[in-house]
């Protein structure tokens, strides 16, 4: 299996309880579970830092780990092991929860990068409070007359149940728009993996952070314009459900 493929790996040390050399989770010479290394999701897994992911040997490795992980195996076993199986099961849950996900593993990579979206977004609805209002996110530019025809048509399906009156029309423009937001979600997705392809293929060739960086702020661009489209979608279902 290629070194950027082959699971269940991190940096080598000495097994606490043989001193043998070893390279993984659990020492390949006694088989006893070592105690947590500091890694990133990615390295957890023995991954490179690449977003393009063999999610099949990800989640065969998952399931491998998580037996050996069990609590049953280490029901006699010291204090510390029982200790440090536990910190390795969650560690393994939570890296292959966020690396399954594309667009979760995709906010983490640019967490590594140093780009903290979450941050970001707090940051921006602080500020907002502060200044007595709501958070606003700035309109894509080639959403603008979308998202311009899409708030008149809101506010004619309230102005209409304000006057307990259904407008046909409008009910069915906003259906035609969140069929058409729907659709800008789902190309996103290729758009991303398009994204994906050049990232790995800069790392694949060892480009620095200012190689990287094009790439990387296409990405969260990408992000953003696609959780605003979400959120798009989340307002026109609010109005048709209600």
């Amino acid at each position: 299996m290629p070194a950027d493929t082959q699971l269940g790996t991190q940096q080598g040390s000495a097994c606490w309880s043989c001193a043998a050399q070893v390279q993984s989770h659990f020492c390949t010479s006694c088989g006893k579970v070592q105690p947590p290394a500091p890694s990133d999701y990615f390295s957890f897994f023995g991954l490179s830092r690449k977003l393009n992911i063999d999610l099949a040997a990800m989640e065969r490795e998952f399931y491998k780990q998580s037996r050996r992980l069990h609590p049953d195996v280490y029901a006699r076993a010291t204090d510390r092991e029982q200790h440090w199986s536990e910190e390795q099961s969650s560690r393994l849950n939570d890296a292959y929860r966020t690396l399954r996900d594309p667009i979760a593993r995709t906010e983490y990579l640019l967490g590594l990068e140093g780009v903290k979206l979450e941050e970001q977004s707090r940051q921006a609805t602080d500020a907002a409070r502060a200044a007595g209002g709501d958070k606003k996110q700035v309109v894509p530019p080639d959403l603008l007359e979308e998202v311009f025809e899409l708030n008149m048509q809101l506010e004619e399906m309230r102005m209409a149940k304000k006057t307990g009156e259904t407008d046909i029309d409008a009910l069915e423009s906003l259906r035609t728009a969140k069929r058409n937001f729907e659709q800008r979600l789902e190309s996103s997705q290729a758009d991303l993996k398009k994204l994906w392809d050049e990232w790995d293929a800069l790392v694949d060739r060892g480009a620095s952070p200012d190689e990287r960086k094009p790439v990387r702020d296409k990405m969260v661009d990408l992000l953003n314009r696609r959780s605003y489209v979400r959120n798009l979608v989340r307002d026109v279902n609010s109005a048709l459900e209600d």
